[in-house]
């Protein structure tokens, strides 16, 4: 069975990777994550997913194995909101997602060298109408400083969620079903470390 790689800094994908029992070594993925002009927000976190993959198995020089590489990307009416830059624009983000539904794009892809692979899973996100004090508050815990979109869905901000339609683990950062699906057409199978009853 191929080496699994996983070409992201991201404890979400890596927890997420390991509850469905696939080994795997983390490597480096440092990539140019700057919008292309006119790009939509699907194409982008494809190329992204698709771009950390390409620069983790560059890593790797001629070592065997497959490298993994996912991209998520918070959208509200077309437009990618990324990680906050300061509190203030944390605070807009959230305001602008209160009381409404956004989409939130996760694209994986899947490499060995030879081929390469990749998914994109929308999901469905609606937020209740939140207070600036509370968003003010979300802040000050520090969650939503490295997060896309300004918060984390599987942690404090999850009291925010009013409903959602899609894949909870690609809010996340990795859609466990259709990251499954790839790794075992790359021969790679799941709960490889569960134990024989």
């Amino acid at each position: 069975m191929n080496p699994l790689y996983l070409a992201s800094g991201s404890p979400r994908r890596r927890e997420l990777l390991t509850q469905i029992g696939v080994p795997f070594t983390v490597i480096a993925a440092d990539i140019d994550e700057t919008p292309l002009a006119g790009e939509s927000p699907a194409a982008y976190v494809e190329r992204l997913a698709r771009g950390k993959a390409a620069a983790g198995r560059a890593t790797l020089g001629g070592i065997a194995g497959c490298v993994l590489g996912a991209d998520t990307a918070v959208v509200l009416d077309g437009r990618i909101l990324g990680k906050p830059q300061d509190q203030a624009d944390a605070l807009a983000m959230l305001m602008a997602l209160s009381g409404r539904e956004h989409e939130v794009l996760t694209a994986v892809a899947l490499l060995d060298g030879q081929r390469s692979q990749a998914r994109v899973v929308r999901s469905l996100v609606r937020f209740r109408a939140i207070a600036e004090q509370e968003a003010t508050r979300y802040w000050a815990s520090g969650e939503p400083r490295d997060k896309a979109g300004s918060y984390a869905i599987q942690g404090l901000a999850a009291v925010f969620v009013a409903g959602l339609n899609g894949s909870y683990s690609a809010v996340v950062g990795l859609p466990v079903c259709e990251t499954a699906e790839l790794l075992g057409d790359f021969g790679i199978s799941c709960w490889q470390d569960i134990p024989a009853h």
